[in-house]
Formats: C-alpha cells, sequence, structure tokens
C-alpha cells in the first residue's frame, strides 16, 4: 500500500498524520482557527504538538489526506526528503527578559534559508536567544546559543536514544 504523499502512516497502519510548518513556533489566532476547523471538518482524532514546535494532525483517513494538505495550504509540511525538520527557537528578545540575542528572527531566517533543501540526512536546529537553552541549542545537529556578545555555534548535539550535548565550534559570532 502506497503512502500519500508527505503524510506519515500512523502505527496501526491505516491512518495518517499530516505535520504543520510553523517557523520558529509562531502560530496566529488565525492559523489556530484553520488548523481547528480541518481537525473538526476530517474527524482529526488527535492534534499533538511536537517537540519542533509544530501540530501534527493525527489519525487522519487515507482519503482525507490530499484535502487536509490543500486546506492548510501554507501551514502544510509534506515529510520528504531527509532535510532540516524543523528550527526550534525559544521567545527570545521579545518575550523573555533573559533574552540576549533575537532567536525569533535568527529561526525565521535559517528556516526560510533551508526550506525545502534535501541534506544526507535529516536535520534538526535549535536557536536560544541566551545560556538558558530554552531553544535546546546544546542537544541539536546545529545549535545556535546567544550571548551578551553574539552567538556561539555547536554542532553534533542529540537528544535521542544515546543523548549528547554538542560541540561547541565558534563563540562570540
Amino acid at each position: 500500500m502506497t503512502s500519500p504523499k508527505g503524510a506519515i502512516l500512523q502505527r496501526d497502519g491505516k491512518r495518517y498524520a499530516v505535520v504543520t510548518r510553523m517557523p520558529a513556533g509562531i502560530v496566529t489566532p488565525d492559523d489556530l482557527e484553520k488548523i481547528a476547523e480541518i481537525g473538526r471538518k476530517y474527524a482529526v482524532p488527535v492534534i499533538k504538538i511536537t517537540s519542533g514546535q509544530r501540530f501534527a494532525l493525527t489519525g487522519i483517513e487515507k482519503k482525507d489526506v490530499a484535502a487536509v494538505f490543500r486546506e492548510l495550504g501554507p501551514l502544510a509540511h509534506p515529510e520528504s526528503a531527509p532535510c532540516v525538520k524543523f528550527v526550534h527557537a525559544c521567545l527570545g528578545t521579545e518575550m523573555c527578559r533573559y533574552g540576549v540575542q533575537d532567536s525569533i528572527a535568527l529561526a525565521r531566517a535559517l528556516e526560510e534559508k533551508f526550506y525545502n533543501q534535501d541534506f544526507p540526512a535529516k536535520v534538526k536546529i535549535g536557536v536560544s536567544g541566551c545560556q538558558r537553552c530554552c531553544g535546546e541549542s546544546r542537544v541539536r545537529d546545529l545549535g545556535l546559543m546567544g550571548t551578551n556578545k553574539g552567538w556561539s555555534v555547536f554542532f553534533g548535539g542529540n537528544a535521542g536514544r544515546t543523548p549528547r550535548i554538542a560541540d561547541l565550534i565558534a563563540g562570540d559570532l
């Protein structure tokens, strides 16, 4: 059985998930209403907020997947070849008193730069506006952490089965 393009086959082998695209984890009230409306229309049993600051509409019937993608429009994020799966960002200087660098703007710029590009493996990026690391920048493949002098860049982190703190590659950029 072939899966609908861009959908994720669920564990039951019958239903699918569609994941949204939420650059830097930012969502508007209109986006939320649209997602909820689609969820109700297609009897989506669960909408899960993912660790990558996206929404996964789960339990979608195969016959409805194309319509869900179409109705989500630019909010849809078809799963594809290995790529940048998401850019996780903390609240940064816009909303957090500890933020020293604008993590939201940087995360959005990175999302735009790498959107729809293929990579040899999936890549997860974390952007933290300060050293408290709320954007999980030290446990992502690529991480950027704000300091009073600029950005520190980390590489090789992993929060998976074998957790690994990323290596600092450059600081005060």
